[in-house]
This record gives C-alpha cells, sequence and structure tokens, in this order.
C-alpha cells in the first residue's frame, strides 16, 4: 500500500487530496515517462455534486495500486511498491488526461 496524494481535484473519488475508492488502476502499458501513465479509476465529478460517497467509503491516505506501466521501477507484478506516490491532472476530465508523477523509468 502507497501514501497517495492526488492533485485530480475533478476526479469524483478525490477528497482534500485523498481518494475514496480503496484502490485505483494506473494505466500506462508502455509508458516510458509520467505523462505516458493514466489514473484509469478517475471519472468525472459531475458539477453541483459532491465526491463519490458512502457510509462505507472514506478518503485514505494509503491505497492499493494496480500498475500496468511495466517500465517503472516501483512496478513488480503488476503491483506498486512506492512509498509515496503523486497522481496529477489539474483540471482534467478525462483519465488520459492524469498522470503517475511518481512513474521513473527502470
Amino acid at each position: 500500500m502507497a501514501d497517495l496524494k492526488c492533485a485530480v481535484e475533478n476526479c469524483g473519488y478525490n477528497q482534500d487530496h485523498l481518494c475514496c475508492k480503496g484502490d485505483i488502476m494506473v494505466g500506462g502499458k508502455h509508458a516510458d515517462d509520467c505523462d505516458g501513465t493514466c489514473c484509469e479509476s478517475f471519472f468525472q465529478r459531475k458539477e453541483g455534486t459532491d465526491s463519490f460517497k458512502s457510509s462505507v467509503v472514506h478518503p485514505s491516505q494509503t491505497i492499493s495500486i494496480d500498475c500496468e506501466a511495466v517500465k517503472c521501477i516501483y512496478n513488480s507484478n503488476y503491483k506498486c511498491h512506492a512509498e509515496h506516490v503523486d497522481i496529477k491532472g489539474c483540471g482534467a476530465c478525462a483519465c488520459g488526461e492524469t498522470a503517475c508523477a511518481t512513474f521513473t523509468e527502470k
């Protein structure tokens, strides 16, 4: 589990830069840098509504991350093993406009 900070304020799972989803998927099978990655779990927050919440789901600082970016040094068996992960994408309207800023090529 990684310490996650999410700067994608348009994501429906984002609450105070933490994620309410519980786990995320980082895409980028052929990524050579962070811009080749994306948070595939992103969904755009609808205007006038708050992020996805229920009585069971709360924002969490640590999160499980599945990762397709096999060229990243933190990827082991499609799991992220970084201690800290930053997801960027201020103003994103689609998952392709997000990225794993922690990506480091092997």
